[in-house]
């Protein structure tokens, strides 16, 4: 049996390439309305920087990592996520000192964890992100938030549920930890390894364990809602206003836990609600993390951002069955008969695509009705039909597919007649 693709991988064919083109370009365009400008990181980085950016206490990094050593000795580890990477460089960087703050970014790019690949879900995946670092107000919580809704909207997704919580700030965040330690710690054995590892370090991920999500003890838990101080709860309260006001709906659901360490205040996650798209709803989550550029060595930087799975998305599109209006169909596709004419569409195929069109031409010396198939098939909307008679006497026909109406041009000026009939 030949080489097959990696489990939790996929191939993307003609056809479904497109698609994801779509929402690619739709995402850029939504990113230059909101002034978010591209930024690329490298696949890889050093371990160290998800150990510390995303948290050791975390599945991501406890599980589901791909890390390696390379000649060098070092320990390289293939991006699980996009935010930690943007803060690295926006450190590394200094853009903390460039004249336009905040800094607002945004990232398309795979990205790779070691789950068990299920419907939308595989083990490389590509997120579109988007960062916004250095500013507090709660206004550019609402801004992150409205975007996300915005693509899933513009590309024709009606059944979405926004979910918002607020994780307060290190103050609220003690004593809600205090709180969930005193909750869990008598009844600890009953928990799985992990949540017994988690309970000293990072309780909060208690709440987040999949193993033990119907345990009695959750239902009970120590909601962060009760534990926000005033500062905490003025700022939420501001985030709600603001999708209040852009007319945004949401539920407040105080047991939402983001899968990583750096999440304070607002964390968010958007749902799909379309009938048979699976137990995992999911579609985006992200948050503010205030701290995580000083965990990273730089300076205190507020920053808010989320990301999303195309794949998750497209697999959202599929169950609300929406169709992209994707360009179908070709310019021109050229038709030849003879020797003489083949060779010389080559040159008038190059000369229309350089006028900017799409264009196609046989190139397995076919029969004319062959090629008329062909032309079928990619949706051509004129055929341009040239064989040796035609060419000995400069002349070219050019029929329009759409009315069957079929003209008789000059050879010599044909790419200029095209390009009228065009305008």
């Amino acid at each position: 049996m030949g080489i097959q693709i990696p489990r939790g991988t996929q191939d993307l064919l003609p056809g479904q390439t497109e698609i994801w083109q779509y929402i690619e370009n739709t995402a850029r365009e939504l990113c230059r309305r909101y002034q978010y400008k591209e930024i690329r990181t490298p696949i890889f980085e050093h371990t160290e920087l998800f150990l510390r950016g995303v948290g050791d206490t975390t599945d991501i990094v406890q599980k589901e990592m791909y890390t390696f050593q390379d000649r060098g000795g070092r320990d390289l580890t293939l991006r699980p996520e996009g935010t930690a990477s943007v803060v690295r460089s926006y450190i590394e960087n200094k853009m903390f000192g460039h004249p336009s703050q905040p800094v607002k970014l945004y990232y398309i790019g795979q990205m790779f964890r070691y789950e068990r690949p299920q419907a939308g879900r595989f083990r490389q995946f590509v997120q579109f992100g988007i960062e916004a670092l250095g500013s507090k107000d709660p206004a550019i919580d609402a801004e992150v938030l409205a975007l996300a809704m915005s693509l899933y909207q513009e590309l024709g997704l009606k059944k979405l549920k926004l979910v918002i919580n607020s994780l307060g700030d290190s103050e609220s965040r003690i004593a809600h930890r205090n709180a969930l330690i005193n909750h869990f710690e008598p009844r600890i054995g009953e928990f799985c390894s992990d949540c017994q590892n988690r309970l000293q370090k990072n309780p909060l991920r208690i709440l987040d364990c999949k193993k033990d999500h119907d345990h009695e003890l959750m239902k009970t838990a120590p909601s962060i809602i009760d534990y926000l101080n005033e500062e905490s709860r003025t700022y939420f309260d501001k985030v709600k206003q603001h999708l209040t006001d852009l007319e945004i709906e949401f539920v407040e659901d105080p047991t939402l836990v983001r899968g990583l360490d750096y999440y304070n205040h607002t964390a968010f996650e958007i749902m799909s609600e379309a009938e048979g798209f699976g137990a995992i709803t999911t579609l985006a989550g992200g948050g503010r993390y205030n701290g995580l550029a000083e965990s990273l060595g730089g300076p205190e930087t507020p920053g808010i951002g989320f990301a999303l799975s195309i794949e998750r998305l497209i697999a959202a599109l599929q169950a609300e069955n929406v169709e992209l209006p994707i360009e179908q169909g070709i310019d021109c596709y050229f038709v030849s008969l003879g020797d003489a004419a083949r060779d010389y569409t080559v040159k008038l195929a190059y000369q229309l695509r350089n006028s900017g069109f799409t264009v196609e031409k046989d190139y397995l010396d076919r029969k004319v009705k062959a090629q008329f198939k062909s032309a079928d098939r990619l949706e051509a909307r004129y055929v341009a039909v040239l064989g040796d008679d035609e060419l000995a006497n400069n002349k070219i026909n050019l029929k329009n597919m759409a009315t069957g109406e079929q003209v008789e041009l000059d050879l010599a000026t044909f790419i200029e007649q095209f390009k009228k009939l065009q305008a």
